[in-house]
């Protein structure tokens, strides 16, 4: 309780993928959730799982001086991880910590680094050696293998597999159920697709799919 009480969380962004976050920070007493703020003004004065949803992020300054002290990104990436890094940006401007989320569920060893901010969910595994930037995304029953490096603001999206030592560069987005292979590097904003199996190197600015991976066009963000 004495945790729960010392830190008074503020959710940057409404969605699927906050939900799944208010009901590890609910389920394990991490911190006090206290609202959501987001740009669709439809959802205004609604809540999510009993987390109201206040307003635009203008209201940020306003619960910062009524004592918010962490926020949370709520929203996930289908490619373009520029939103969630522009909400991690303003979180951090304002002062505020990025809580870093750890589902019950995951493994991670002791020995890996976890950056500030980052959001591992159920099922997922970290391995020894693995070093996560920040704000990075290792979505449901994921894997990053021992000596993989991830750079931050990265979404690592449902059953992506990453064998050993595989460099995965800022913004990048890894799609569900991927598979990188070991000592492959994937490079900035850089788009794996869903199911695709990657057994060469990935420039930056690309969108790879297909089994082995090939480019199929350039990521526009």
């Amino acid at each position: 309780m004495k945790e729960r009480k010392s830190k008074s969380c503020v959710i940057l962004g409404g969605g699927g993928h906050a939900g799944a976050l208010i009901d590890i920070i609910q389920a394990s007493g991490i911190a006090g959730l206290h609202a959501i703020l987001d740009r669709d003004s439809s959802k205004w004065g609604q809540d999510l799982l009993g987390v109201p949803i206040l307003g635009d992020d203008d209201l940020l300054p306003e619960l910062v001086n009524q004592g918010i002290t962490h926020f949370v990104v709520g929203i996930g990436s289908t490619g373009n991880n520029r939103p969630r890094e522009r909400l991690y940006q303003l979180g951090c401007s304002h002062k505020l910590k990025p809580l870093t989320i750890v589902h019950p569920g995951v493994f991670c060893s002791k020995r890996a680094a976890i950056g500030a901010g980052c959001q591992l969910l159920a099922g997922s595994i970290i391995n020894a050696h693995a070093t996560l930037g920040c704000n990075v995304i290792v979505n449901s029953g994921a894997i990053v293998e021992h000596d993989c490096v991830i750079g931050d603001h990265v979404h690592i999206a449902t059953g992506a597999i990453l064998a050993s030592t595989v460099r995965v560069a800022k913004l990048a987005h890894i799609g569900p159920g991927a598979t990188i292979r070991q000592l492959i590097s994937i490079g900035e904003s850089a788009v794996v697709g869903a199911g695709a199996v990657v057994v060469h190197d990935v420039p930056d600015h690309v969108v790879v799919g297909g089994v082995p991976a090939r480019i199929l066009e350039r990521n526009k963000q």
